[in-house]
């Protein structure tokens, strides 16, 4: 027998099939048809030497943070009366430094979440085959890929997706100036901010969007990169084309540079405080405090411009001393031409004036099995008018 013959006879009586989703949505929010339209077939063969052999198609599926996502898989095994219970499934991020985090395992009814992912990890259960998984109220640190791996006794079978979410990249510096953080500083630079360390790939998102900027920051990878979308002779010469600048990976403890932050949507809203005079920082504090709220931090920032649109032509304190203010709207008394978060530095704590940004975090209560999300101010008022009537509404501030 030929081996092409008996690479077809083993086909008929064994082999595995795993549907990869190559959309960007979340499956909940699809049609049956259209998801169903939507998945790529992959077959796994058992060659002459019990080897598996692989053909996948990455997947990417997009979210916001906050928000629920299916991580799509399925599996198909024959003969179709194989026992449940000894199909082993098994989800595992993977990131850049071929590390590898445990999320999920399950065996036949035996499951386990790990981590972070403890309590927000389901499996989907479509109906025999799926090993897909939800992934709630998702995380800035969710983003990146997964693998799923499916076993059944010695033969098992991997795809990966990878999860992106919506957002916006901004470059930060720290009130010691420029070029002051190693990796790990960068690294906690940005999470004190409400977001995390960029990817390369966000990045390049975002120089593809527009933005310019002539200092170089840290990325997730280690790498220190910078885009610019206008060459000029103090980035690098203006015969240079635009793009993504990449200085490589450097030594996380004692090279230094800025750092490049992502983050994305928010559970609550960032808003201007109305004042009739201005504060010194220590004085911003306290308003924010008294008006159910706490000072905005830099990330929360550049989300609200991003997904708020929120537009403000007048500046004010952020939590890490610096005075900025949003523009959705360019005009020429507002900072120039462009769209984008207007920077003024770090003044003064105690001496200089000016307004200041506060975010409210919205409360989630449920009311009649219902997801309810309002503003954390409003419902501790309606809390202290009536604790004993639960409100099946959205209050919007």
């Amino acid at each position: 027998m030929s081996s092409k013959q008996r690479q077809l006879q083993i086909f008929g009586e064994m082999f595995f099939v795993i549907y990869i989703l190559n959309s960007a949505l979340s499956v909940s929010s699809l049609p049956e048809d259209l998801i169903e339209s939507r998945r790529r077939v992959v077959h796994v063969l058992e060659d002459d030497t019990g080897a598996v052999i692989v053909q996948t198609a990455p997947g990417k599926v997009v979210t916001h943070r906050g928000g629920s996502i299916t991580l799509p898989c399925r599996f198909h095994h024959e003969p179709e009366n194989t026992d449940p219970s000894r199909i082993r499934i098994k989800w595992t991020k993977v990131t850049d430094a071929l590390q590898f985090e445990d999320v999920f395992v399950a065996l036949g009814k035996q499951q386990r979440v790990f981590g972070s992912y403890r309590g927000r990890v389901f499996l989907e259960q479509a109906g025999p085959g799926d090993a897909s998984v939800i992934i709630q109220n998702v995380t800035l640190e969710d983003y990146g890929r997964y693998e799923c791996e499916v076993t059944n006794d010695m033969e098992d079978d991997t795809g990966f997706v990878n999860l992106d979410l919506e957002g916006v990249v901004f470059p930060y510096y720290p009130r010691e100036g420029r070029y002051k953080l190693n990796y790990h500083q960068a690294e906690d630079a940005c999470k004190h901010q409400d977001a995390i360390l960029a990817s390369h790939s966000q990045l390049h998102k975002a120089w593809l969007e527009g933005l310019d900027w002539c200092n170089a920051g840290w990325l997730e990878d280690g790498s220190v990169q910078y885009p610019i979308s206008h060459p000029r002779d103090q980035c690098g010469r203006k015969d240079t084309p635009a793009g993504v600048r990449n200085y490589g990976y450097r030594h996380k403890e004692d090279e230094r540079y800025d750092a490049f932050c992502f983050t994305s949507k928010l559970n609550g809203k960032v808003y201007f405080l109305k004042r009739f005079k201005k504060m010194n920082y220590a004085e911003a504090v306290k308003a924010c405090i008294r008006d159910g709220s706490a000072v905005a931090k830099v990330g929360q920032l550049y989300a609200a411009w991003k997904f708020q649109l929120l537009d403000r032509c007048e500046a004010g304190w952020l939590e890490d001393g610096s005075i900025r203010y949003p523009i959705v709207n360019p005009r020429s008394r507002c900072g120039g031409f462009h769209p984008g978060v207007r920077h003024l530095g770090f003044p003064d704590k105690k001496f200089r004036l000016y307004g200041v940004y506060c975010f409210r975090k919205y409360m989630d209560k449920t009311a009649g099995g219902i997801k309810v999300t309002k503003p954390l101010k409003e419902s501790l008022i309606k809390q202290k008018s009536n604790n004993s009537i639960p409100m099946n509404v959205t209050n919007a501030i």
